[in-house]
């Protein structure tokens, strides 16, 4: 049984169709990469799975049970944590106070708990240096880590990456991606939705194609890239 599956979802605004019949299923343990020219619904799909937006149609279901009437705080204590294109921390909070407040709020823990949640999240995202400086401090990289520290210290079995390598340079990239490796090798399960092409592939097993709303193509990453359409819409090449 999959982790989560996603059955006909469609989300419209108006007459604009954002998601239009998605299906998916990802499996306990498997990473999954989502890719997309801008508008093509990505973030949306992320909105109804976190539980931010509200389906117009269609079924999703994580951990072997539907999940569309719970609210988002309902989802993150079910298991689902979720980082944002744009990281939002608590800007004059200390990067150890975002994680308490993360594994308090998000994860349902008691103070003690959250404390110790606090400190192993520090040192998978490798901000343990910065734990007692204030969030809005932070380079893009560490405010890209902070980001992921604070979905992980809610505790999730299924965790939501979205673009987190977007704007880091090369080598930035490089580390980020080192550090998620590490975190799928833990055996958590996860979907990234990015830009940066080399760092998805780097991690993905699976990945999934969007256009206008709908899936363009799904499979194996390299096999997945080297078809026709997906270089037409997405790279902007002829076949």
């Amino acid at each position: 049984m999959p982790l989560l599956e996603l059955q006909s979802v469609r989300k419209s605004y108006g007459a604009l169709k954002v998601t239009d019949g998605v299906s998916l299923a990802v499996e306990a343990g498997e990473t999954l990469g989502i890719l997309g020219p801008n508008g093509a619904g990505k973030t949306t799909l992320f909105n109804l799975i976190s539980g931010d937006v509200r389906a117009d149609a269609g079924r999703i279901v994580f951990g072997g049970r539907p999940i569309d009437r719970l609210r988002p705080h309902q989802r993150c204590r079910a298991g689902i944590g979720r980082s944002y294109q744009v990281p939002q921390p608590f800007g004059a909070m200390t990067v150890f106070e975002n994680l308490v407040t993360a594994a308090c709020y998000g994860g349902g823990q008691r103070e003690a708990e959250a404390w110790e949640t606090a400190h192993a999240v520090l040192q998978r995202t490798g901000l343990a240096a910065q734990a007692n400086r204030p969030a809005g401090a932070l380079t893009l990289l560490d405010r890209k880590r902070l980001e992921l520290a604070r979905a992980l210290a809610t505790g999730p079995t299924l965790l939501l990456l979205d673009e987190i390598a977007g704007g880091l340079t090369e080598r930035e990239a490089a580390l980020l991606v080192e550090e998620l490796q590490a975190i799928k090798a833990g055996g958590l399960t996860m979907i990234w939705i990015e830009h940066v092409v080399h760092a998805l592939l780097a991690v993905a097993d699976r990945l999934l194609v969007l256009n206008f709303g709908q899936t363009l193509a799904e499979g194996r990453p390299r096999e997945v890239m080297a078809q026709p359409e997906v270089r037409r819409v997405y790279m902007g090449l002829e076949a």
